[in-house]
């Protein structure tokens, strides 16, 4: 289509026309900033500024190079970076490493060493390999953030009593006693007050507590330090910063060659680690705050590598520490508001501000009250949540072995320490197993415990082989692997058992699960060793002797159809309770022993419909005393007061009144026959118990004819069927209906509950979730890489 001028129009007054469906031309877009960005930024700069001169100190660098690495790290990074919200600068888990390095090859060869690093890390995240760094044992990782902190902890501990550190962590403690000997009561009275005002600043109850506690705890205890050593006149060492024109620059590594490569790796190591798994953390925490989650990206772990090298080179070239995502600095940025990485770049440049303009200040403050603060951070470093962590795992060798080599031999050394002792368990795991062999009531029984390898076969041959010949046996493999050789061995051992007149069974861990059964029986093509599936998933059907179908409490005729009747679905149900006694009880035992004593603290009620193919906690992979299920013919919330039925409505109020449940998920799904029956029946007739159950969903029926482009749909298409939307209309019909209970409402006023929609696809084995806004109603498909919704 093109636009006519008229001729006796100006041609030099003729406006352009556009065509109707180009956007109009956009003017220069213009740099804006949050308010919520700004607010963020000052509380992540008057955490950094301390925390910056604080690890400077730490290392032995000059104390400029950690306003430099802060100020690199919030406009470098935060602007390459891959995740925007995580907040880059000089890391308490690199001042050992940094600390060395000076000591060893001098501060102007550390800058170049950083360079490098950042040249390294630049690599790492072209060749797009910042996941494999992911893999390292988390035991691993805490580990060495726990020695790095306890080895910051012993060296500031000198500082704060008046002294100097050693270069080591074993000469700190031999050179402890002749300190404490000799301790500077000025330094000491500093630290302590330090000390003080960090433990008990964020613990300030009431509201005087909410108002003061926006003031970062750090701030508040240097510079209350700062402000009684000035007011007492104390003679304390204080922050010495040289002029800016005297700062010390990179120069070339001066060196031996393998002392410099080994150098370059830590370096690169630490950075790298830290910053991706600070990365994974913020975006746990952005999950975790409502409405921020569709406004901040998920993590671009690779472009993070990218930018943490960009940051680092720039950093080491001015003279400035080392750069890693640095974690307190990151959750406060996300508790304080921040909704881009312009919070990030912004905190940066107050440091530059404050670097340039806030010298004299900087200066009053004591050295012993940055030892504090960095002495606090690192015994933070060692977690006890990390250490319970570990331990449940089984994992607190490798923790403790880590943790023991980064303080006695050095960061590099006690990470590859922990990595072989890393292996050694998991081989030992791989190969550990045990064969026992029972006989009870006639049956013979054989349990493998562990992994079933080729190391195993000679032993699991002999124990087989002690089966007498036509007896009955049950396999019982209590493991998650098994070789092909294992798997041979007792594939052959059970077509030769069962060929001389004797049967086998073998089971899993699973309940029921049948791990194995001969090709021939019954013509099952189930493959041995796959994973669940339903028994009778690929047997051909059987017709049901004529008044045997039997109809499913939707009204649809399930999978029972195709067995057997009578006896045969009673052995089925007998091989599955045994099952269960046999492989599933001993490993819930303990757990559900727990929940008798503690009783029940389910964190959800989960209303979903009866169907047989909807399991609740396949599809939700939770457990017992997760969720506390009410299940009904078409998942229906009768409105209160409604004549009839009261068990929705009782276990509603048992749920929220009682158990004090944190949200209600309503779940349809896919094929439900009552949203079938309600389509296709005939008003009036005989009031059958169904018929009159199903009345409850006649608001949700009544939604469909309003084609006004508010009826509830799936994201990336429409419904397949009437039936289809029938089903999601009554999912969003029934949270109306829950609204109007008296507890939901009042607990929903209270902020103590949320309410959620949910629908899952039976034919895709896929979840939605309601996602409502704008007036529309949309069910969001749950991805498999989403952590958390």
């Amino acid at each position: 289509m093109s636009a006519c001028v008229p001729a006796h129009a100006d041609p030099a007054r003729t406006e352009h026309v556009h065509p109707p469906h180009s956007p109009p031309p956009r003017g220069p877009r213009r740099f804006r900033v949050a308010g919520a960005d700004v607010s963020a930024a000052i509380a992540v700069f008057l955490i950094a500024l301390p925390l910056s001169l604080g690890i400077a100190l730490a290392t032995g660098a000059p104390l400029q190079a950690g306003l430099v690495a802060a100020a690199v790290g919030g406009i470098v990074a935060g602007r390459i970076g891959g995740c925007p919200l995580q907040v880059s600068g000089p890391a308490a888990g690199l001042t050992v490493v940094t600390a060395d390095l000076i000591q060893q090859y001098g501060w102007r060869t550390t800058c170049a060493i950083t360079v490098v690093a950042g040249l390294a890390q630049l690599g790492l995240g072209c060749l797009r390999v910042a996941r494999s760094a992911l893999a390292v044992s988390p035991a691993i990782v805490h580990g060495m953030l726990a020695g790095i902190g306890v080895t910051i902890a012993v060296a500031q501990l000198h500082i704060v009593l008046g002294g100097t550190p050693q270069s080591s962590v074993p000469d700190n403690l031999v050179a402890l006693p002749a300190q404490l000997a000799n301790l500077r009561p000025a330094d000491v009275a500093v630290s302590v007050l330090t000390l003080t005002l960090l433990t008990f600043w964020p613990r300030v109850p009431g509201r005087a507590g909410r108002l003061l506690g926006k003031m970062p705890a750090a701030l508040v205890a240097v510079a209350g330090a700062t402000a009684v050593a000035a007011l007492a006149g104390l003679r304390l060492p204080k922050v010495d910063l040289p002029s800016w024109s005297s700062h010390a620059l990179a120069t070339l590594p001066d060196g031996p060659v393998l002392g410099l490569v080994a150098a370059v790796l830590t370096t690169t190591l630490v950075c790298s680690v830290q910053s991706l798994l600070g990365a994974v953390a913020v975006d746990k925490l952005v999950a975790a705050r409502p409405g921020l989650t569709g406004r901040v990206k998920r993590s671009n772990l690779d472009r993070e590598l990218l930018g943490q090298g960009a940051a680092n080179i720039v950093s080491g070239s001015l003279g400035g520490l080392p750069i890693a995502g640095v974690a307190v600095r990151s959750s406060a940025n996300v508790a304080a508001g921040a909704v881009s990485r312009n919070s990030t770049m912004l905190h940066g440049v107050l440091v530059v501000i404050a670097a340039l303009l806030l010298v004299p200040a900087l200066e009053l403050i004591p050295l012993a009250s940055l030892a504090a603060l960095v002495m606090a951070v690192g015994l933070k470093m060692v977690s006890l949540n990390h250490i319970r962590t570990v331990t449940r795992h089984r994992e607190v060798l490798v923790y403790a072995v880590t943790t023991t080599g980064v303080v006695f031999l050095g960061v590099l050394e006690g990470v590859a320490l922990g990595i072989a002792v890393a292996v050694a368990v998991a081989l030992h795991r791989l190969t550990r197993m045990r064969i026992t062999h029972d006989e009870i009531e006639g049956v013979h029984h054989v349990h493998v415990r562990g992994q079933l390898t080729f190391l195993a076969v000679p032993r699991l041959s002999r124990i087989l082989h002690q089966v007498p010949h036509g007896s009955t046996a049950v396999v019982e493999l209590d493991g998650s692997f098994m070789d092909h050789a294992a798997f041979e061995t007792l594939q052959d051992w059970q077509k030769t058992h069962t060929a001389q007149g004797g049967s086998v069974d073998i089971t899993g861990r699973r309940p029921g699960t049948r791990i194995s059964e001969p090709a021939d029986r019954d013509n099952c093509r189930c493959r041995p060793w796959t994973p669940w599936r339903n028994h009778q998933c690929e047997r051909p059907p059987t017709a049901p002797p004529p008044g045997t179908g039997r109809p499913d409490a939707t009204g649809a005729t399930g999978d029972a159809a195709d067995t057997a009747p009578g006896a045969a679905d009673g052995r089925e149900l007998a091989r599955g309770i045994s099952a269960f006694q046999r492989n599933t009880a001993p490993l819930v035992r303990g757990e559900l022993a727990r929940l008798a004593r503690e009783g029940q603290q389910p964190s959800q009620l989960f209303l979903t419909c009866a169907d047989s193919r909807v399991v609740t906690s396949m599809i939700t992979s939770s457990g017992p005393g997760d969720l506390f299920v009410v299940r009904n013919v078409g998942n229906l919330v009768p409105l209160p007061g409604d004549e009839g039925d009261d068990s929705v409505a009782a276990a509603i109020e048992y749920a929220v009144d009682v158990l004090k449940v944190r949200s209600i998920t309503v779940c349809g799904h896919s094929g439900c026959g009552a949203m079938q029956t309600l389509l296709s029946a005939e008003p009036g007739g005989r009031q059958t118990p169904l018929k009159r159950w199903l009345r409850h969903g006649l608001p949700s029926l009544e939604r469909l004819p309003e084609d006004d482009g508010t009826l509830p749909r799936l994201a990336g298409r429409g419904p397949a069927d009437a039936a289809e939307q029938l089903c999601l209309a009554n999912v969003v019909q029934q949270l109306e209906h829950l609204r109007a209970h008296e507890s939901v409402s009042r607990a929903l006023g209270a902020g103590d509950l949320e309410l959620h929609g949910m629908y899952f696809h039976v034919g895709e084995a896929q979840s939605y979730l309601l996602a409502e806004g704008g007036g529309e109603a949309v069910f969001e498909r749950v991805l498999e890489t989403d952590l958390t919704v």
